[in-house]
């Protein structure tokens, strides 16, 4: 191996589309659709990069979609071990006098985990996120700083939460990126609890409600997420679709009805779906070289991404793409798991599509004194005549 650095041809998949309009007209592909929303966006869910937005970052009342990060918070707390399914969990007061959607708990009376983390992403139910909060929790607010610290650690910039329900408030709210960025976390981090969001119905205490994702009932392709509504935040939908192994995901904030609701989603899938293909090339921690170790107990170290490279482009070009890997040319030990060696470039015709760093895979220690002393003069010769 070139011990200053080296190029090589790979197949690679699509991770970014910092300016999609740009690159849809760069592609001669139609220009996205004008939907009637406040604000929208439409995802490619395994990059997490943006197809097409609207406002994507105004600030807006989510209504119901609070709910999301309710249903995730208690999910994480399940996965952890600290609350389980089968809790059984005290309806306060509080909680039984919520108005809006309800499951119709009662006050006194005690209803399992599992029953309320469907009451809320099925039914929608405002008694039952209260209950689940105040457990989780011991209160309302207590549980709305836990939802803005998860917030902030999925890079949720422009959402504020003040309650678990999305009952108005003028210092709640959230934008349609950041609804996106949780869906993606809620979809991808617990599969298993994911499939609720699927369910088009629940039974509880006699009463059978319907999920109020209309695209459930209309594509097969469609396995969440959630409704939302108010007089103030409007017609809103978090929905997920996957065809042919490619899931994208689509925020609505601000439709006029339930039906414009799915309608505008629907034509955002669609168009992703159409016009844009993602493929994963490489995992996380597969290795793609070895380079080459100065000074060390080992001569080479395994290099790899430390993410996936995934990419999303218009149709077509994935098949065009060239990508290089550029290796640092004197690596000198102690080399740390996870350090930064060298850099893949993705290009389509002369530009650069993506780019990112190659990681050390393995440590590797400092080598013997002798091993040391040969490569400082090996290194000082190559310094002289390079």
């Amino acid at each position: 191996m070139n011990i200053t650095s080296f190029t090589q041809r790979v197949s690679l998949s699509l991770l970014l589309l910092t300016a999609p309009v740009a690159w849809a007209a760069q592609m001669v592909i139609p220009a996205p659709p004008q939907l009637a929303a406040k604000s929208y966006v439409l995802m490619d869910a395994a990059s997490g990069n943006i197809l097409v937005e609207h406002n994507a970052d105004e600030r807006l009342p989510p209504a119901s979609l609070t709910k999301l990060m309710t249903a995730y918070l208690a999910t994480l707390d399940i996965n952890r071990g600290q609350i389980k399914e089968t809790d059984m969990v005290r309806i306060s007061e509080k909680a039984w006098r919520m108005g809006g959607s309800k499951m119709f708990i009662e006050v006194g009376k005690e209803v399992s985990v599992d029953d309320l983390l469907h009451g809320i992403i099925i039914q929608s139910g405002n008694d039952a996120s209260v209950a689940l909060a105040e457990h989780i929790a011991g209160s309302e607010e207590a549980f709305a700083d836990l939802m803005n610290a998860s917030a902030e650690r999925l890079g949720m910039s422009n959402s504020q939460f003040r309650n678990a329900t999305g009952w108005p408030d003028p210092e709640h709210y959230s934008s349609a990126h950041d609804m996106a960025k949780l869906a993606r976390a809620i979809i991808y981090e617990d599969p298993a609890h994911y499939a609720i969001y699927a369910q088009k119905e629940f039974f509880w205490n006699g009463i059978k409600q319907p999920n109020r994702n209309l695209l459930l009932w209309r594509d097969k392709t469609v396995d969440g997420l959630k409704t939302g509504h108010t007089d103030e935040a409007g017609y809103c939908l978090v929905s997920s679709a996957v065809r042919d192994g490619m899931r994208l995901v689509s925020v609505v904030f601000g439709t006029n009805s339930e039906q414009a609701r799915a309608a505008e989603t629907q034509k955002l899938l669609t168009y992703g779906f159409r016009f844009f293909e993602t493929r994963t090339f490489y995992q996380k921690g597969t290795e793609l070289a070895q380079a080459q170790i100065w000074k060390g107990a080992d001569r080479q170290v395994k290099a790899g991404l430390a993410n996936d490279l995934t990419l999303t482009l218009p149709k077509g070009q994935l098949d065009k793409l060239q990508a290089g890997m550029t290796l640092n040319p004197q690596l000198i030990a102690p080399i740390q798991k996870g350090d930064v060696i060298g850099k893949v470039e993705v290009k389509l015709a002369d530009e650069v599509v993506h780019s990112a760093d190659l990681v050390a895979l393995d440590t590797v220690e400092e080598g013997g004194v002798f091993r040391r002393l040969w490569d400082s003069i090996r290194l000082f010769f190559y310094a002289l005549f390079n």
